[in-house]
């Protein structure tokens, strides 16, 4: 029941939000007339909210399902069974699997959100929450033909991504013992009692009910991260960045900061960040394509729904340093 007036809340403020963004969207294209004219901005600002959604809900649906699989056909004795028990090993592990995950930052939130409910320790969610969206086949591929076939970005951003993300995972893994969950996650009674699991159909059904529940529950904190996204792309001007000057720290201050605010998907950011080669050094553009899939702002909306405040703004910081110092290392090799 609880579950089901949860479906309920989700489902009311998505459409809610849907149906403002329709007003908001479509009803001046259709009042536009020789009499009202819409400002070029406001299309510009229609056309990047409308891409970033379009461009993050197909990943978002895959992770939910792959939550509600995780809810309902893993039980917490297989993943103790998976993650190893030292906590070097179990970070090493979580950040090669991520590795290997095909994901984008939006929908693995949802899947890292399952399995820390289900008992996988926090550092090790973390992990995989990092290395997933950064340097999984898709994105290396796409990075490596983004930048005219060269392999030394592709294996720069894999190699010191890689590294970033398990220094991160570590260092969470000494500041905090609790799983930083907001709420905790209700288990399903079949899953976690085995003497009592249903038909294979059954199980399915209630797969497809919880990715359903997740689906929107997400989709209100993507929405609202897309069109804060927009806004920002839309109405604040790029070259406010460069007043940090054009030496190596300033231009990866502003590399980092335009990867966080345009809120690029990760399978498609190497393209943009390969038409900055003229503007910035390559070390600028590489800060660019590893801090974004860690963090951007509708990345960050979303992890505020899942955790506590405080730890989403520690993790912030610890990301930013961490990927600043390691990408402005790599500049020595």
């Amino acid at each position: 029941m609880q579950s089901r007036q949860k479906l309920s809340t989700n489902f009311s403020v998505v459409f809610v939000l849907g149906t403002f963004i329709c007003l908001l969207f479509a009803v001046p294209l259709f009042l536009e007339s020789d009499l009202f004219t819409l400002p070029n901005s406001f299309k510009q600002f229609n056309t990047i909210f409308l891409s970033i959604l379009i461009e993050a809900i197909p990943f978002v649906l895959i992770g939910v399902l792959i939550a509600g699989f995780i809810q309902i056909f893993i039980t917490e004795d297989h993943l103790r069974a998976w993650i190893p028990k030292n906590k070097i090993s179990a970070v090493l592990m979580s950040c090669v699997v991520g590795a290997l995950f095909p994901a984008c930052e939006c929908g693995i939130v949802p899947i890292v959100r399952r399995l820390i409910g289900k008992g996988v320790p926090l550092y090790a969610g973390i992990g995989f929450l990092l290395t997933g969206p950064l340097i999984n086949p898709i994105v290396i591929i796409s990075t490596y033909m983004a930048f005219g076939n060269d392999l030394k970005m592709a294996l720069l951003r894999m190699g010191v991504g890689f590294i970033a993300a398990v220094i991160i995972a570590l260092v969470v893994s000494f500041l905090y013992k609790s799983n930083q969950l907001k709420n905790k996650i209700e288990l399903d009674s079949s899953v976690t009692n085995p003497t009592k699991k249903q038909p294979i159909v059954l199980r399915i059904h209630e797969m497809l009910n919880h990715s359903i529940d997740e689906f929107f529950d997400m989709s209100k904190y993507l929405i609202m991260g897309a069109f804060v996204a927009a806004l920002l792309q839309t109405y604040v001007s790029a070259q406010s960045l460069f007043l940090f000057g054009d030496g190596l720290v300033q231009s990866t201050i502003v590399m980092m900061a335009l990867a966080y605010f345009l809120s690029l998907c990760s399978e498609a950011d190497a393209f943009i960040g390969a038409s900055f080669k003229n503007l910035f050094p390559s070390t600028s553009i590489l800060a660019f394509l590893i801090y974004g899939p860690m963090i951007d702002l509708k990345n960050t909306i979303m992890l505020l729904s899942v955790f506590k405040a405080k730890f989403v703004f520690v993790l912030f910081l610890l990301i930013t340093s961490t990927v600043f110092t390691c990408v402005y290392l790599s500049s020595f090799i």
